[in-house]
């Protein structure tokens, strides 16, 4: 039997571990390997962000506002739906931002990292995707996150910036986007938790869980890269 999960918070022995094995992933190596990726539409070829809702006000679900049923006896409520149904969101926007990297000229440790961001969150969107598909709620693809707007998601104007930038420049905004993004990923589990009953069911609480360790560490790796770009850069 699952046993319930309360709503611990990251410990910060987790994401100490976690940043030390980030570290060490994104340390020089001789050579950069290329992404390999099942999300065929989370890169669009065109960057087509137009459709995109502007702002980062609230938790705008358009498209994403099919009916949420909730069994009898169900653990999950409504918000643990939204929560999934928008991280998928979210989550395709990063890896769209993390496959600009090789293509911008990034360097080779923050093309590692991008390379990272890219296969992890992958399969996260599997897992929540399989999550909603088990629960009999709709499931969005990652094109959802052209006319989504989570917290911390970028603007079309912000994702034309970073599309605009090569080398340092690319670098710099990247990495200060990409933290402004995991960011808003960690109010997404606060708010979750804050909610009502929300994660109470055990995988959508290990999930969360999971997402405060890691962008929480990841956080404090894109901080310390921040610092080793060269000075005078926008």
């Amino acid at each position: 039997m699952l046993q319930r999960i309360s709503r611990p918070t990251a410990p910060r022995t987790t994401a100490a571990v976690l940043f030390a094995a980030l570290a060490l992933a994104c340390a020089p190596r001789a050579t950069v390997q290329s992404a390999a990726s099942p999300v065929a539409d989370a890169a669009p070829a065109a960057h087509d962000m137009s459709s995109m809702a502007g702002g980062h006000a609230g938790h705008t679900m358009t498209g994403l506002d099919a009916p949420v049923t909730i069994p009898p006896g169900a653990l999950f409520v409504e918000a643990d739906v939204r929560f999934m149904q928008g991280m998928i969101a979210h989550h395709a926007q990063a890896i769209y931002m993390s496959r600009l990297a090789e293509a911008h000229r990034a360097n080779p440790r923050l093309q590692r990292f991008a390379i990272k961001i890219d296969q992890s969150q992958t399969t996260e969107i599997h897992q929540m995707q399989g999550w909603l598909r088990a629960n009999g709620q709709f499931v969005p693809d990652t094109s959802s996150y052209h006319t989504v707007m989570m917290p911390g998601m970028l603007t079309p104007e912000q994702i034309a910036q970073l599309d605009g930038a090569n080398g340092p420049d690319f670098d710099r905004a990247f990495l200060v986007l990409m933290i402004q993004h995991h960011e808003g990923a960690l109010m997404m589990v606060k708010d979750l938790f804050a909610t009502p009953r929300a994660g109470q069911d055990v995988d959508v609480s290990v999930f969360a869980n999971d997402v405060v360790a890691v962008q929480t560490a990841e956080i404090g790796l894109m901080r310390q890269m921040i610092s080793s770009i060269p000075q005078g850069r926008p």
